[in-house]
């Protein structure tokens, strides 16, 4: 695999996996008006398809090839 496409897959899966780590740690949608609370429950699947894809990609950039 050409070095050029090995650093681009190792820049993208570290964004992915970042990326994928904050959204599904990040606090929850609350909102509070007097006694009442309105609170998003979360869904982490897109976090998990994003950290997977984060985590392909940074498998393929280390792999050895015939350079």
């Amino acid at each position: 695999m050409n070095k050029t496409i090995k650093t681009i897959l190792l820049s993208a899966g570290v964004v992915l996996l970042v990326y994928g780590i904050y959204t599904m740690v990040q606090p929850e949608t609350e909102i509070s008006i007097g006694d009442l609370d309105l609170v998003k429950a979360q869904d982490n699947t897109n976090s998990y398809i994003t950290i997977a894809l984060g985590i392909v990609a940074v498998a393929l950039s280390l792999i050895k090839g015939k350079d």
